[in-house]
C-alpha cells in the first residue's frame, strides 16, 4: 500500500492479540449514549480497496470552523471469518496513514474498535457499537488534549459502492456532539 504504514503477520498477530486481550478484560465505553449491537458480517461491505476524500475540522470547539480536505486511499482486508476485520488508510498529502483493527465480540454482538496513528502508534481506548441495517453506530471515550470526551462514529452504508464515515466528539457526557471529521468513500473497480 504506497507509503506509510505497512503491517506484517507477526504484527497483525499481535494486534489481534491485543484486541482479544481488550475483549477479555470486558472492556466498554464509560456511561453515555448506548451502543447498539451488530453482526460478525457488518464489515464485510467493506472489503477491497476504496478512495476518499476526508474533510477535517482545521481547530475544534469554534463557532466557525475552517474544514482541511484531502483524499485518502484504503484497503481492508477480513480474518478468522470475519471476526477480525483490518484495514489501512493512507493519506498521501499528509505524510501519515492510519491502521484500523476491529475485533468481534460474539458474545456482546458488538465490534470493538481500534485506530493506530503512524504518526505515534498507541492502541488507545476502543469505539464499541454495531451496525442496524446500513447504519453503524460506535462510541468510546477519549481526550482532546486534557479534556475528557467522548467520541461517536457512524458508518452509513450506501450500496453498492460507496459509504460514509463521520467522527464526533461531546464534552458534555454526549447531549451535544460536534462532527470534527468526514470522510466520503468510493469503491475502486476491480
Amino acid at each position: 500500500m504506497g507509503e506509510g504504514l505497512t503491517i506484517g503477520r507477526r504484527e497483525l498477530g499481535g494486534l489481534l492479540t491485543l484486541g482479544a486481550l481488550a475483549l477479555g478484560s470486558g472492556a466498554q465505553a464509560a456511561e453515555g449514549p448506548v451502543a447498539p449491537t451488530g453482526d460478525v458480517h457488518d464489515f464485510d461491505y467493506h472489503l477491497g480497496s476504496w478512495t476518499s476524500v476526508q474533510r477535517r475540522m482545521k481547530k475544534r470547539w469554534t463557532t466557525n470552523p475552517e474544514w482541511d480536505e484531502f483524499p485518502g486511499k484504503t484497503t481492508y482486508v477480513s480474518y478468522l471469518d470475519g471476526f477480525a476485520s483490518v484495514d489501512q488508510t493512507d493519506f498521501p498529502t499528509k505524510g501519515f496513514s492510519g491502521l484500523t483493527v476491529r475485533v468481534f465480540d460474539p458474545a456482546r454482538r458488538q465490534w470493538f474498535i481500534y485506530w493506530i496513528n503512524s504518526r505515534s502508534p498507541q492502541l488507545g481506548t476502543p469505539m464499541i457499537g454495531g451496525f442496524q441495517g446500513n447504519r453503524g453506530l460506535f462510541y468510546g471515550d477519549d481526550t482532546d488534549g486534557d479534556l475528557p470526551i467522548k467520541v461517536r462514529f457512524i458508518r452509513t452504508k450506501f450500496p453498492p459502492d460507496r459509504e460514509r464515515w463521520e467522527q464526533a466528539f461531546s464534552r458534555d457526557g454526549g447531549q451535544n456532539w460536534e462532527t470534527n471529521w468526514t470522510a466520503d468513500f468510493t469503491r475502486v473497480s476491480a
